[in-house]
């Protein structure tokens, strides 16, 4: 692996949000940041070196061997979330606001909170999925936290994903009923990748339920998430877009030092399901 430095567009983040960053997430760290060439990035993998161990693989070999790289990785606190998010889903048109992700509303950083109209962390791996509440660790991992309106986030509550229901106040194209939610098409392939980075990362060797994913909704507190037939759908249909990306990097060379590997290969997602 080789040794860089940030990318501008986090550098320019990191700088504006030192404050942030998680003691250590501030020490030195070997990491990967793709070429500025647009041409050599369509060429090149820029992250060959990051995924060494598991080119050439695919089902459950890929699978762990995936594991096994991003298992590494600096952790941030629960109350360290809300900084960080303020960086990682920042409005690229409009520096003091996030995009809230089921809503995609863009809101004022100051605004989080607890109340009606603020935003919140939103774990869109339900943490009731595998109960493993706000613990450092699924419970703090950026890969699956984003902003979110207070209202919706509850709406979403611990349901799994599927199609169809009643539109949601507050948040324009997303859908649910009583067991399921289905996002805005514009995020559908973002929430597809979060949930299966976390069935890779959680296996249940750190102290974790091993978490999984399933063709069913109503999982409750079994850990885990369906359905993977649609979330294979979604991965294909919404293909990693700009923002997703920025955000890969960003938690990369700031805060986790680890990456979501179906943001940089999306292709992965039916090698293994």
């Amino acid at each position: 692996m080789r040794i860089s430095r940030l990318t501008p567009w986090a550098a320019a983040l990191a700088a504006a949000a030192l404050f942030a960053v998680p003691a250590a997430a501030s020490a030195g760290q070997q990491r990967t940041t793709p070429p500025e060439n647009p041409t050599a990035a369509a060429s090149v993998d820029p992250y060959a070196d990051y995924y060494a161990s598991a080119q050439g693989k695919t089902g459950a070999a890929l699978k762990t061997a995936l594991h096994n790289i991003i298992k590494t990785q600096s952790k941030v606190t629960y109350d360290g979330v809300w900084n960080a998010l303020k960086v990682t889903d920042q409005d690229p048109a409009n520096p003091n606001n996030v995009i809230l992700i089921y809503s995609g509303r863009s809101q004022s950083k100051s605004t989080n909170g607890g109340g009606a109209n603020d935003w919140n962390r939103e774990h869109v791996w339900a943490k009731s999925h595998g109960d493993f509440g706000t613990a450092t660790g699924p419970g703090t991992d950026l890969h699956h936290l984003r902003p979110e309106d207070v209202t919706v986030n509850s709406t979403r509550g611990n349901k799994d994903f599927d199609k169809g229901g009643s539109p949601v106040g507050e948040a324009p194209g997303s859908l649910t009923d009583a067991d399921s939610f289905e996002p805005r098409d514009a995020v559908k392939g973002d929430v597809a990748r979060m949930l299966l980075y976390m069935a890779v990362r959680y296996d249940g060797g750190d102290g974790f339920a091993n978490l999984e994913m399933n063709d069913k909704v109503n999982n409750g507190s079994a850990p885990l998430f369906g359905r993977i037939s649609l979330l294979k759908q979604w991965n294909q249909m919404d293909p990693p877009d700009a923002f997703e990306q920025r955000r890969n990097q960003v938690i990369f060379d700031v805060y986790q030092h680890n990456r979501n590997p179906f943001i940089d290969h999306p292709e992965w997602v039916n090698s293994i399901w």
